[in-house]
């Protein structure tokens, strides 16, 4: 069944529907520039009608301050001014850079995301993070801001690539596995094919995570304490994508929540067959669930994560499927707390 989401009175909305059309009624009559990249501005030109969008570059490694200022420049010569409004269409690179040059830009414009893949619609587009990535670290500079709207149209993912739909997926589960049980068996049950070619159970999928997501979101805006049960499987996961840059955020994501399951049953807080049915919802949707590397080399990165206090982490454990809490965990011991044997 559907359900019907939306942000905070002071956050905008999220609306479903065809991109095309909602995208014109927004935007029309105003000073608006499109933020793009390459592979979105050619599959998906019609949302722009007839402006010439500016291209960011794809990948963790243009998730820089440099793509901001490029955006900024951009944003000056076409005369954009506080009145103007930045529309990002693409995935969490695009509108993570959009989102935090927009933030800043003239201490801050208007802005609304159109995102583009399963990853973006479920989690990156939505709950007013942006922000760039430093020296490899993730996120380490950015802002608590949030869209004016954001426009989910599952339809978009038809020219997604397996792999990143598969991504997406992985932040769907965690969703899941945070706070909808329901969510979880309805994954666990179906293939990725099966999801990609039913667009009303794909839609359903998409609704719940962001459910799950923006429920968290209104109570805990800015991550001081139940926000913190998103961040399931990030703290490896992160540390993965800078140690092992070959491998997505889902597919490294699904490693971390992995990871966090089997810490969650050493320390007594998390049955052993939810662990399972964890790893194997996982691995039937095609994920590897190794560690791509030694687990010290990766501790060593975890332990930077921002996301603690002094000495301690903020380790998200799963307490049961559909139920997290958060652990304050001493950085030293990661390595042993998420260790791939059990």
């Amino acid at each position: 069944m559907a359900t019907n989401l939306a942000y905070s009175e002071s956050s905008g909305a999220i609306r479903f529907g065809d991109a095309e059309n909602l995208l014109r009624d927004i935007v029309r009559g105003r000073s608006c520039v499109f933020v793009t990249d390459e592979h979105v501005a050619a599959c998906h030109s019609a949302l722009f009608g007839d402006s010439e969008p500016l291209i960011a570059g794809c990948g963790e490694e243009s998730k820089t301050m440099s793509a901001v200022e490029a955006l900024w420049r951009g944003f000056m010569e076409r005369g954009m001014d506080r009145s103007s409004l930045v529309v990002a269409v693409g995935g969490g690179i695009v509108t993570d850079i959009a989102g935090f040059a927009a933030a800043t830009y003239m201490r801050g414009i208007e802005f609304g995301f159109v995102p583009s893949t399963l990853l973006a619609q479920v989690d990156a587009s939505v709950g007013g993070k942006n922000g760039v990535n430093v020296d490899g670290y993730k996120n380490m500079v950015g802002t608590f801001t949030s869209p004016n709207f954001v426009i989910v149209d599952v339809s978009l993912l038809a020219t997604l690539p397996e792999r990143e739909f598969r991504a997406g997926i992985a932040e769907a589960l965690k969703s899941g596995i945070i706070a909808d049980e329901e969510l979880f068996a309805i994954l666990e049950s179906h293939s990725v094919e099966e999801l990609q070619s039913d667009k009303a159970l794909l839609d359903d999928v998409v609704r719940r995570a962001l459910k799950v997501k923006m429920d968290i979101v209104s109570r805990d805006e800015r991550e001081s304490g139940e926000r913190r049960l998103l961040n399931l499987g990030h703290t490896l996961a992160h540390a993965i994508e800078k140690c092992e840059p070959h491998m997505n955020h889902g597919e490294a994501v699904a490693v971390g929540v992995t990871a966090a399951a089997r810490a969650s049953v050493r320390l007594g807080m998390l049955g052993e067959a939810d662990c399972r049915r964890i790893s194997a919802a996982l691995e039937s949707l095609g994920f590897d669930l190794a560690l791509p590397c030694d687990i010290g080399h990766l501790a060593a990165a975890a332990a930077k994560d921002k996301k603690g206090a002094g000495d301690k982490l903020f380790l998200v454990l799963p307490q049961a499927i559909g139920r997290c809490a958060v652990r304050l965990t001493p950085r030293a011991e990661l390595a042993q707390l998420l260790a791939p044997e059990l």
